[in-house]
């Protein structure tokens, strides 16, 4: 069975606004390799509008090898996007789902053979629903050393208390943690 995998960044007082942190050329190509193993990547509305910024840099490259990369990485990785405003979705590799995300996960869990590619969520209200409705397999938090003081907290309305259990960790050169957890749901 498939793994629900979330992978988001954040800053080390808790919020995930992307404006609070600066990644670095190695965490570009971390996180692009990561897309590269994905099944698909899961979006809500307003993280796929903000990730529009990487389609740009597929048709207008930066010269910056990291974020080119990153951004073919995220151009080509399947992209299924939750919404109930958007009618349609300008990148090839994005559709919008069919059903709720319970429905869509489950079925994408269970359709999958062990060592086949897993699911990632990559929005952090979709990280937040998955928690709340147990999915979640696996928590790769990056946290970057900045304290922002204020943005988006990433765990907000959380239902249940929810123990961690710690799988492994990943240090970046310029002092980006990943911490990898497994939900111990109770």
């Amino acid at each position: 069975m498939r793994k629900v995998i979330a992978a988001i960044n954040m800053t080390l007082d808790g919020f995930c606004d992307h404006t609070g942190m600066q990644p670095d050329e190695e965490i570009h190509l971390h996180y692009a390799e990561l897309l590269r193993e994905a099944d698909v990547i899961l979006y809500g509305r307003i993280t796929y509008e903000l990730m529009g910024f990487w389609q740009s840099l597929v048709k207008n490259p930066s010269g910056e090898k990291s974020m080119d990369d990153f951004a073919q990485a995220m151009d080509q990785v399947p992209k299924l996007v939750f919404s109930h405003k958007l009618d349609s979705l300008d990148w090839e590799s994005a559709s919008l789902a069919n059903h709720g995300l319970k429905e869509e996960v489950l079925a994408r869990k269970q359709s999958g053979n062990a060592g086949e590619k897993d699911i990632f969520a990559g929005s952090r209200s979709l990280i937040i629903q998955l928690m709340n409705l147990r999915l979640l397999d696996e928590l790769q938090l990056c946290v970057h050393p900045v304290i922002a003081g204020s943005g988006l907290p990433l765990f907000e309305n959380i239902n249940d208390r929810t123990a961690l259990k710690l799988l492994k960790t990943k240090t970046f050169s310029g002092g980006a943690v990943i911490l990898y957890y497994k939900p111990v749901y109770e």
